[in-house]
């Protein structure tokens, strides 16, 4: 189940990324702080689902869903919002929202909700696919990859895991990383051989705003990681990548900060963390 996240408040982008990620209830295709940027975006992120906020700037969320749901019917919608008006919520639902949740978040009732409108989209899928085999198909199917096309992208797919898993995998910067870590595996380059930017500038043109979006993405897979440790420090995730992706003491660091005894963020080495990402791709 593809689900991508719209609202204004990086913060709640952060939850909803935590809880679908740890409950696996699907890829987190894309998070973004502005409904147009995301609606430019639609016909290459393709979600399944939309959970997106009511209140935001430029353009409000029921606004948007009347702007995509004409052009996407089978996308079904999940609204944020802090408005309890009972006005407001019939509106939402009018305009064809699934389901509404209350700000704060609940991350029960989020994973109540989210369940409950997978097997919904599931149900219709499964609805839609049935119905096409009534058709007669006239075009051959087209032939199925290779075994060597498969296993060349049998690294490409191990990071896209390990990024979800961090709730990465619909960061600005997560295709990104993607594209690095497969040019050091193809070119067998070592991330210590070059700076970054020399790095990036492989296969970008514009390597200085890469490396910004893969230093943005790398910290934040680490605030993710610190918020699990802090609410599960038996986490298989946490355990598993806070000292090999990232420095286990850095990561403390964080979670002191989280939890406010410390005025110092954790610090993330970047270079390591895709050094050990290119080590995961090939294991």
């Amino acid at each position: 189940m593809r689900i991508l996240l719209i609202d204004d408040d990086k913060s709640i982008l952060n939850i909803l990324k935590l809880i679908i990620t740890d409950k696996e209830l699907g890829t987190v295709c894309g998070a973004y702080q502005n409904g147009n940027d995301a609606f430019e975006d639609l016909p290459d992120l393709r979600p399944d689902i939309i959970m997106v906020d009511l209140l935001m700037p430029e353009i409000d969320g029921i606004s948007l869903v009347k702007k995509i749901k004409p052009l996407y019917p089978d996308i079904a919608f999940i609204m944020l919002s802090q408005v309890s008006s009972k006005d407001m919520i019939a509106k939402a639902y009018e305009f064809g929202i699934e389901f509404y949740i209350q700000k704060p978040i609940n991350g029960i009732e989020v994973v109540s909700i989210l369940t409950k409108v997978i097997q919904s989209v599931t149900m219709n899928q499964t609805f839609r696919q049935l119905q096409s085999l009534m058709t007669p198909v006239s075009a051959p199917a087209a032939p199925a990859a290779s075994q060597t096309e498969s296993d060349d992208q049998g690294h490409i797919k191990k990071v896209q895991q390990i990024l979800q898993r961090l709730g990465l995998l619909g960061d600005n910067g997560s295709k990104d990383i993607i594209a690095l870590v497969d040019y050091l595996v193809v070119n067998s380059e070592h991330v210590g051989d070059s700076t970054l930017h020399d790095l990036c500038s492989h296969f970008s043109d514009s390597p200085k705003s890469v490396e910004q979006r893969i230093r943005r993405a790398a910290n934040a897979g680490m605030v993710n990681l610190a918020n699990l440790g802090i609410e599960d420090y038996s986490n298989d995730t946490f355990i598993e990548y806070a000292s090999s992706l990232y420095n286990f003491e850095q990561v403390k660091k964080e979670m002191d900060y989280i939890r406010g005894k410390s005025d110092r963020h954790g610090n993330v080495k970047v270079k390591n963390f895709l050094n050990s990402l290119v080590a995961f791709s090939k294991n």
